[in-house]
């Protein structure tokens, strides 16, 4: 599934898609699982933000437009986008099926 749903203010985008704005360089991409997750292996180039410290400051966190947000499945990362635009982001994206979905696609990630 990939694009907006009636009601988001934010793009749904699969793991192609994804892969696709990882290789333009041009986004940031914000990790919001726990820290035993990502070291469990995460996007290269991501930023750690645990769901609940993003839910507490997220201005402090969130810098600009063009960022995907991703976690494990897509569903905290789907939370972190509706806060995102609840500050005032506009080109948000959420990773669905989370990294799950992107390691079974073969992409790249680290440790």
């Amino acid at each position: 599934m990939a694009g907006f749903e009636a009601g988001e203010p934010f793009e749904r985008v699969d793991a192609e898609r994804a892969k696709g704005l990882f290789d333009t360089h041009a986004i940031g991409w914000i990790d919001v699982r726990e820290p035993g997750e990502w070291e469990q292996g995460h996007i290269p180039g991501a930023t750690l933000v645990p769901l609940n410290r993003l839910l507490l400051s997220p201005r402090q966190h969130l810098a600009g437009d063009d960022v995907v947000f991703y976690c494990a499945q897509g569903v905290r990362s789907a939370v972190a986008c509706e806060v995102a635009a609840a500050v005032g982001l506009t080109r948000i994206y959420n990773l669905e099926g989370g990294i799950n979905s992107w390691t079974a696609q073969g992409y790249p990630i680290e440790w």
